[in-house]
């Protein structure tokens, strides 16, 4: 008797673990269903150029996993999982960052969030393309543009427009773009993107999907291609809410090596607990208080089909029995501290703001080369670059090619003393602390009692990623136009966020309204079945 078949392009990642439990497809059947669906719509089709590289493994590793079936001990085994690539694997498989300096660079080991997906039976399909270095490298790069790996594009509107005719009109979202098309797109089961500020939030939002953004120590930083260590952090992007606590429960977890997992809180399953009824009585802060219109940097600047998707939003929440708290944030929670940021001068060529001085996390720079640095001597192999101060020379040697927006943060990330001892580093560090969590988020949610704060998308990344706070979103509508242009509807997500180690929490607060909304609807075209 024939295996009833499997549509792959939208089923969810538990929906895969049934029907491999029961037998319904194989591991095989589901990576070669996903590797066509590539062929099909990555590399033709729309080409929406996702998946940098298919794991030349993937199919073998399928083979293995056959005879198995989800447990509780490998909840993933035969589940095919893309990752961005700047996360190391010790397969194969380059680990690039997008970079034409890190073509051929691979990594001495997996980084632990790999070696957890293995333990757990995954089929590591391949690597997402993504915004070239997690988008620090320069002011003005598109989300999804990467030197080696060309242009992300978002598949809710896929058609190239800008200076060249390459870039998209509708963002795909940065800096984990390919990570989140890949899902939204049907061409794996779910995927890990990274976050230093809004990397999964913004991808997530833009492709209608679910992220957890975690608590900075709830998953190990090791083996990641660095930003900033006080705000790095892998996380998962899925459909479903469940999805998203599904991979939580395989990725959390205490890593030896990484001191900032040594005060993490978990519960021993995220899917426990998901409730329709979870709102009942939740107390949600809105930071847009119609007394303090000038303090609303989150609700205020969104454009009126946002600003319709976001009130109706709120309306599900108060239907689902949360108690609405409309109050701004104080100012300097999303201001920021004096000596935060610095100015950079903007030499982009493709930038309107051309010639004229930027602004940039004096953190990040500082973290920045000291992580690269660090990342490059002990993870990095098969590669001549063992520096920053050699990636920006094969950057100027391959200029055509390697600096199509330039690399402005980089040489100001190079300028700084690489060790995190200078005293401006130090200051900003306890400033941005001081700012966005002590009297930023810290105050908001005491003084007005709250279980979460929702923003609209990403507008809420900054202030939650520089207090180390998690944050999980979930489709919420549909909006369209960018800026004074036109555009096709593409999605837009609501975040929920909270203190820390809140993921359980802020996750059922999700599903509640993901379960009462329904929101997400993926794109066109196609359906594969296997």
């Amino acid at each position: 008797m024939k295996k009833p078949s499997i549509a792959v392009d939208n089923t969810s990642l538990s929906d895969l673990q049934k029907a491999l439990a029961k037998g319904r497809t194989t591991a095989s059947a589901l990576t070669k269903a996903y590797i066509e669906r590539i062929a099909a719509y990555d590399r033709g089709g729309p080409a929406l150029n996702s998946v940098r590289m298919v794991n030349p493994e993937a199919r073998s590793i399928a083979r293995s996993l056959d005879g198995e079936k989800p447990s509780s001990a490998r909840p993933l085994a035969g589940l095919p999982i893309l990752i961005k690539d700047n996360i190391a694997t010790g397969d194969r498989q380059p680990t690039t960052a997008g970079s034409l300096a890190f073509k051929g660079a691979f990594a001495k080991d997996d980084a632990p969030v790999v070696k957890r997906l293995r333990a757990a039976g995954a089929v590591i399909l391949g690597k997402a393309n993504l915004t070239e270095f997690a988008n620090v490298m320069t002011m003005g790069m598109p989300s999804g543009y990467s030197s080696l790996g060309g242009y992300v594009r978002n598949p809710y509107a896929p058609a190239p427009v800008g200076d060249d005719g390459m870039a998209p009109l509708v963002p795909p979202g940065g800096s984990s773009a390919g990570s989140a098309v890949a899902v939204a797109a049907g061409l794996c089961a779910a995927s890990i993107g990274t976050e230093t500020s809004g990397s999964l939030l913004n991808p997530a939002t833009q492709n209608g999907l679910v992220t957890v953004k975690p608590t900075v120590g709830l998953i190990s930083r090791g083996g990641i291609i660095p930003i900033s260590h006080s705000q790095d952090t892998a996380g998962p992007l899925t459909r479903t809410v469940r999805d998203s606590a599904i991979l939580l429960n395989v990725l959390a977890a205490r890593d030896p090596k990484d001191p900032a997992t040594r005060a993490l809180k978990r519960p021993r399953d995220y899917t426990a607990g998901l409730d329709k009824d979870a709102l009942k009585g939740a107390r949600i802060g809105v930071p847009s208080d119609p007394r303090d219109p000038l303090n609303d940097p989150y609700y205020g600047p969104l454009s009126r089909p946002s600003k319709k998707v976001m009130a109706r939003a709120i309306e599900a929440l108060q239907d689902l029995g949360a108690v609405i708290v409309r109050a701004a944030i104080p100012p300097i929670g999303w201001i920021g501290g004096p000596g935060t940021t610095m100015a950079v001068l903007n030499r982009n060529p493709h930038s309107p703001a051309k010639g004229t001085a930027g602004s940039a996390s004096v953190v990040f720079l500082h973290e920045l080369k000291y992580g690269l640095d660090l990342y490059l001597r002990t993870w990095a192999t098969g590669t001549r670059i063992k520096s920053m101060t050699d990636v920006i020379a094969f950057n100027r040697a391959h200029a055509a090619k390697a600096l199509r927006y330039g690399q402005d943060l980089f040489l100001a990330a190079e300028a700084t003393g690489g060790d995190l001892s200078a005293l401006a580093y130090r200051s900003a560090r306890a400033m941005d602390l001081e700012a966005a969590k002590v009297r930023g988020l810290d105050a908001y949610m005491a003084r007005h009692k709250l279980d979460a704060v929702v923003f609209p998308g990403a507008t809420g990344a900054a202030i939650a990623a520089k207090a180390g706070y998690p944050s999980v979103q979930v489709p919420a509508g549909f909006t369209s136009g960018v800026g004074t242009h036109e555009s096709p509807a593409y999605p837009i997500g609501l975040t929920f966020t909270g203190r820390a180690w809140s993921e359980h929490k802020l996750l059922r607060l999700a599903y509640a309204y993901e379960q009462a909304t329904k929101a997400r609807r993926p794109p066109a075209p196609g359906r594969s079945r296997r």
